[in-house]
């Protein structure tokens, strides 16, 4: 019945204007509010509330009628026999029948309606609403039932039988539910698997062996929490939290789309989101930050750096394209995204019409809209310490030389008359069709080419004139003939230009938004469309999350900080829900990205709501609530399989035992690294560029992805820090369900399929991963295999073998070794060891290329 209240509205002017048969009337006298509007509430309206409509009409209010763009002559009585309304409503008309989905309106209901119209359609008095026509007077709207939409409050733990298991509160809910379904929770995990554990889950890096003898040999009794605690303080915490939060801020090193151009400063962002893990930067002023954090008092580079949140939606370059229709989606992405991200809802279902399930009017949706829909991009200079003094040094010389050649090119000359008639062409599309060629590149490949073109050239700061004039040089070519082009040589030019670019060091900059001087209007876009616009809107959250005392919210930073308030029912539960899902493979909600009507109910409603209270008590720490739940005994149980209990709870989600987890694709590369002595441990910085399958940057369009392989130490850096190209992903981090980084994601899937095991076997990556572990085995332990083969047990798997693996992997090096010819040892490890027999070393390699393909090697016991 959702469509059913705008399909009424929509036919109400048609309605109207027919006249009403001489001598026609209902033998009972229709009111209003007592017959007509319970029929809106109760097929219609539910208890949402009125449903504002796309065009601005109202059914429910006579005022409101004839608003929203529609005219026509004043209310007069109808005719219900040619309503097309009654027409919809019995399903006269060929393949249109209100309502559109469920069950058609009862014969009583529809007899009703006849009768109002026949009687004049008449209204209650002027602006009286649905809720004062049905509520008696006085009493307010009731608040929404559903139980994300209340406020948090931290409940008491609860009683439990089994007093000497539970270490924190965490754990006698937990226990409180396994107890009345019967069941008991499961042991503490070994020693060795807990410190593997909590070291892949806090850092992302398994331990080394030395943590894995210091932490067997320490029988204190704060052993584990002051492990933990030094995990928490590790540089790494950063990276591996990082990872998930990128994943929901939809984080690429591309624009995405056709031309799919580089982003060389979208690291500076994620630069930025490790820091503020690293830091425990507080989660309300984690989610101010990225939200608004341009608007705060004072902001400076690093608050405004954050809201290269917003920045990462797609960018279209297409040529033709039209610029206001791509602006808009991109405001519809980051409306999407932060509705997602931050308070778990669904709420892009309310672009086009009202939401079906949760309440979320149009009208609700654009309001939220226009929170974003007055913030522009805006590139600013972002330098890292140690960046300025090179800067500086250099910058006299560099702009000497590139104004020499701007000059001896004519450059200066040429683009004032080229700034001109670019100005005219855009005020006179159609004229000149190569100009308009030109006008359009000049929006499509410079960020805000329009706006810097229509500045006096003295306005411009130096990073517009520098841009304005490479575009210039790029592209001049479009408007002049191709002799003239070939006397000029700017192609040679431009290139030359960016050598200079490449010799000289710069300053990292930062992809941000600014809020404009003149706020755009914003309006309802009837059926999601860019280009029809409905009743004007101004900013507010949504209706049905707002209450009688809540302030005004009118602005981007009044929302972030309502977003992230207590009064907010939803960020605190959404927050501490996918720290659960990301701990034990499934939050207590298990969709996390859907917390409205139509997600899952959570499992254990009270911890939820005491993990966002202690949460918010704890001043919104990160570590702090991770360490909350890594310390407890529902955390350390093991997660060995149950049969008995499979029956009851096959998906594990009472937690009667934990889970084991594939690890996500980054975390399989490190691990590898890791292993072979390879990682690089340096924290930030740019993406790089690990070796691609052959030929595979040719699929991208027109072969125009350039993939320069990084190199040195750069190759080993972790998998957080790949270049994530949008159109042609590494295939090894799509082959292990990495996102495909176009729309948020709350949580990743995890497969298992045959690509993965020949990437274990076949990338050139592993290769050499296991060539390097092969090359640790052979000079840092020394004696029989099986001594090497327990050494590279304890690199890998942080454990020793058992005696059958032991014996297992002993009698196949054994045949590897035998079996191996010189020629097929030297391919397996082609630079030699001193003193060290080439077959040998190609028989380490096959066996320690058996190890990083262990299924326990990629999974988190």
């Amino acid at each position: 019945m959702t469509q059913t209240f705008a399909l009424l509205g929509g036919l109400l002017p048609l309605l109207l204007g027919f006249v009403q048969e001489p001598g026609k009337q209902a033998a009972t006298q229709v009111d209003f509010a007592r017959d007509i509007q319970p029929i809106l509430v109760k097929e219609c309206i539910g208890c949402h509330g009125p449903r504002q409509q796309r065009s601005g009409l109202r059914l429910d209010r006579r005022g409101d009628a004839f608003r929203g763009g529609y005219s026509g002559p004043p209310i007069h009585p109808g005719n219900s026999d040619a309503s097309p309304l009654i027409a919809r409503l019995e399903g006269k008309t060929l393949g249109l029948r209100m309502p559109n989905t469920g069950l058609p309106l009862e014969d009583e209901q529809i007899q009703l309606i006849r009768d109002w119209i026949d009687q004049g359609a008449v209204w209650p008095e002027e602006g009286m609403s649905v809720e004062a026509a049905v509520l008696p007077v006085g009493e307010a709207a009731p608040q929404p039932t559903h139980w994300a939409f209340r406020r948090v409050t931290k409940p008491e733990p609860p009683w439990v039988r089994d007093r000497a298991w539970p270490r924190n509160p965490i754990d006698a809910f937990v226990l409180s539910r396994l107890e009345a379904e019967g069941i008991e929770p499961s042991p503490e995990a070994d020693k060795a698997v807990l410190l593997r554990r909590v070291s892949l889950d806090l850092t992302g890096l398994p331990p080394s062996p030395r943590q894995v003898r210091r932490f067997l040999r320490d029988n204190r009794p704060d052993a584990y929490q002051r492990m933990v605690e030094g995990l928490l303080a590790s540089p790494h915490f950063g990276e591996k939290w990082a990872m998930h939060w990128l994943d929901q801020s939809r984080y690429a090193d591309s624009d995405g789309y056709e031309k799919d151009q580089v982003r060389p400063y979208a690291w500076r962002y994620r630069h930025w989101v490790i820091d503020a893990f690293n830091q425990d930067m507080p989660f309300d002023r984690f989610a101010v930050e990225q939200l608004a954090g341009d608007l705060l008092p004072g902001a400076g580079v690093e608050e405004r750096t954050a809201t290269g949140f917003h920045r990462n939606t797609l960018t279209n370059r297409e040529g033709g394209v039209d610029i206001e229709q791509f602006r808009f989606e991109q405001v519809v992405d980051r409306t999407n995204t932060v509705a997602t991200v931050w308070l778990g809802l669904t709420m892009g279902c309310a672009q086009c019409h009202d939401h079906k399930y949760d309440p979320i009017t149009q009208k609700d949706y654009y309001s939220f809209f226009a929170f974003f829909n007055s913030a522009d991009e805006a590139d600013i200079d972002a330098p890292l310490d140690g960046e300025l003094g090179p800067y500086w040094n250099t910058r006299a010389e560099f702009e000497a030389r590139r104004r020499a050649l701007l000059e001896e090119n004519q450059v200066f000359e040429l683009m004032p008359p080229w700034e001109a008639q670019m100005r005219e062409a855009a005020e006179s599309p159609g004229k000149w069709t190569d100009w308009d060629h030109a006008f359009d590149a000049l929006q499509k490949y410079l960020d805000n080419g329009y706006g810097i073109l229509l500045k006096e050239p003295s306005a411009r700061s130096a990073k517009e004139t520098k841009g304005l004039v490479d575009h210039f040089v790029k592209n001049y070519h479009r408007v002049i003939s191709k002799p003239r082009a070939e006397e000029l040589k700017y192609r040679e030019l431009f290139k030359v230009l960016q050598q200079l670019d490449r010799e000289f060091p710069g300053l990292t900059q930062a992809q941000t938004i600014a809020e404009r001087a003149e706020p755009r209007v914003s309006h309802v876009h009837i059926r999601g469309q860019y280009n029809r616009t409905g009743m004007e809107v101004e900013p507010a959250i949504p209706a049905f999350l707002g209450s009688p005392d809540q302030p005004p919210v009118s602005n981007r930073l009044q929302l972030a900080r309502w977003i992230a308030s207590p009064e907010n029912p939803l960020t605190a539960r959404v927050a501490v829900n996918r720290v659960w899902q990301e701990l034990f493979g499934t939050g207590l909600v298990k969709t996390s990205a859907d917390f409205g009507a139509r997600g899952e109910e959570p499992t254990h409603p009270e911890l939820l709501d005491w993990l966002a209270g202690d949460f918010i008590e704890r001043g919104w720490s990160v570590k702090s609530l991770l360490q909350r739940i890594v310390t407890s005994a529902t955390y350390r149980q093991s997660s060995r399989a149950r049969p008995e209990i499979d029956s009851k709870d096959p998906e594990n989600r009472l937690l009667a035992r934990q889970r084991r987890l594939r690890l996500p694709a980054e975390l399989i590369r490190d691990g590898a690294l890791q292993a072979a002595g390879l990682l690089d441990t340096r924290v930030g910085g740019p993406s790089v560029r690990p070796a691609l399958p052959q030929g595979l940057t040719e699929l991208s369009y027109a072969n125009s992805v350039q993939w320069e392989t990084s190199q040195g130490r750069d190759l080993y850096r972790r998998g957080l820090y790949v270049h994530f190209q949008r159109t042609v992903p590494h295939p090894f981090l799509m082959n292990f369900d990495t996102p495909d980084k176009s729309v948020t994601v709350c949580r990743r899937e995890r497969s298992t399929t045959p690509l993965q095991a020949l990437n274990l076997l076949n990338d050139p990556a592993f290769d050499e991963a296991a060539r390097g572990l092969a090359a640790r085995i052979l000079t840092e332990s020394k004696g029989e295999p099986v001594e090497r083969i327990a050494y590279a047990f304890r690199l890998c798997l942080a454990r020793d073998p058992s005696p059958s693996e032991l014996a297992r992997l002993g009698q196949y090096f054994e045949e590897e070794r035998a079996g191996l010819d010189p020629e097929a040892a030297s391919s397996r490890f082609p630079i030699p060891l001193p003193g060290v027999d080439p077959i040998e070393a190609g028989a380490w390699t096959n066996l320690a290329s058996v190890l990083l393909n262990l299924n326990e090697f990629i999974t988190r016991e």
